[in-house]
């Protein structure tokens, strides 16, 4: 039987009125006792309970938050002074909002399989066996999210991109995640075309401007990708949702936006680790 590691984990969590002290576990920080370079972070995908909790909860900025102390664990040194690093984000970020607790002890066959079973312990609420099956975009973005987190990418790419950054004031678009390699940027927008095509002409609609820019703003070229539902998805139902799915694809395309299906997850996830040298 392999020697389990001393480990060391924190629970992170959501506060919404410190008075009240009513919290919602949200993610976990796991390291190898007195190795602060060992450190990885895990946040919930669910955010019900937070939702339950507070109705008016910035979700997309606790997103950002776990990559943001993803990116600042990478920068830590075996001699750092312990988590101080992450306590000024959460400070900096969301004052009181979000605490992390006091260290406790844990041993571990891996740290990968340990966080996973921490967040099921503490983090992750029960599942209940009627659970409906995500579909739509909802389904896209989950499975993006997945495999970037497979290839170990899913920390390093900036996520909710707003698209008001380079297009205008005002613009209510945010596209889902996106990273840099050399002087490319590329980003990635979840479009379900099972339904109707307006996210998919919108998408095209602020295709031009969104290219231009980034080449103004970064002084680079941006490569828009398009994940979508494989044809097969549809071709079970009425012609006109399979007419509908070939208009969505190519009014994107004709923006010079490149449409891929979940099929093609894989492929782009693996491209992003060889680009980040992960």
């Amino acid at each position: 039987m392999a020697e389990r590691v001393q480990c060391e984990f924190f629970l992170i969590r959501y506060v919404p009125d410190v008075v009240k002290g009513e919290f919602a576990n949200i993610g976990v920080l796991l390291r190898e006792a007195g190795r602060a370079d060992s450190a990885v972070v895990r946040f919930t995908r669910d955010w019900a309970r937070v939702k339950c909790m507070d109705a008016d909860a910035d979700i997309g900025l606790l997103e950002a938050l776990e990559g943001e102390i993803g990116a600042r664990l990478r920068t830590v040194g075996k001699d750092a002074p312990g988590i101080k690093p992450v306590m000024e984000i959460l400070e900096d970020t969301l004052a009181n909002s979000v605490q992390m607790t006091e260290v406790r002890a844990c041993l571990a066959e891996s740290l990968p399989a340990e966080i996973e079973q921490l967040m099921k312990m503490y983090v992750e609420p029960l599942k209940v066996k009627t659970e409906r099956k995500r579909t739509g975009r909802a389904a896209i973005a989950g499975a993006m999210r997945t495999e970037f987190e497979r290839a170990g990418v899913w920390g390093l790419m900036r996520k909710r991109i707003a698209a008001s950054l380079y297009t205008r004031s005002g613009d209510p678009m945010k596209i889902d995640c996106g990273y840099r390699p050399n002087g490319v940027i590329r980003m990635f927008q979840a479009v379900s075309l099972e339904g109707d095509v307006e996210a998919a002409k919108g998408l095209a609609y602020s295709a031009p401007q969104l290219m231009e820019g980034v080449q103004r703003v970064e002084s680079a070229r941006l490569e828009l990708t398009a994940i979508v539902e494989p044809l097969r998805a549809v071709s079970d139902t009425e012609d006109e949702a399979m007419e509908r799915y070939r208009f969505g694809v190519e009014a994107m395309e004709r923006q010079e936006i490149r449409v891929v299906t979940l099929n093609d997850l894989a492929r782009v996830a693996e491209t992003a680790r060889v680009e980040l040298r992960v």
